[in-house]
């Protein structure tokens, strides 16, 4: 007793079916083109320090302050001259006094205008300030040159 018909054609497929390949390769190209501008944090190009401590997490109304080697301040990924940073920047905490504040700084910025930097955003009423650094192994320190 048959319940179905047989076809005497019982052939083994022997092509590859490229529909499952295709849309695995286009959720993936999908994937990467979101995700792809995330990968860049600030758009200033700054050479951070390293250091072997594990980074802070980033939360989305964090403001970013940094400072390139010519000395060149940033809020966010406008550049604002000195003069004008410290107005800038109470501003900016009297809009949202908890926000977190990073400081970004290029390795080759002295110590002095960094400390200047977080001077001026707590100053401006800015309680959470921190320092962003890269992370991965400490570089050994640049012994001082003497007479100085």
């Amino acid at each position: 007793m048959a319940f179905g018909t047989q076809d005497d054609t019982d052939e083994v497929m022997n092509e590859i079916n490229m529909t499952p390949l295709v849309d695995v390769m286009l959720v993936l190209l999908i994937i990467f083109m979101v995700t792809a501008p995330m990968m860049n944090q600030a758009g200033v190009s700054i050479d951070l320090p390293r250091t072997e401590s594990a980074p802070l997490p980033s939360t989305p109304d964090q403001l970013v302050l940094s400072i390139d080697k010519d000395l060149k301040y940033y809020v966010g990924e406008e550049v604002v001259p000195a003069a004008d940073l410290g107005a800038r920047l109470a501003g900016l905490a009297a809009a949202k006094p908890d926000r977190p504040v990073f400081v970004r700084a290029d390795g080759e910025v002295p110590y002095r205008e960094v400390a200047s930097l977080l001077g001026i955003a707590k100053q401006s009423g800015m309680p959470k300030v921190g320092l962003v650094f890269e992370p991965g192994v400490a570089a050994p320190a640049k012994a001082p040159a003497k007479g100085k």
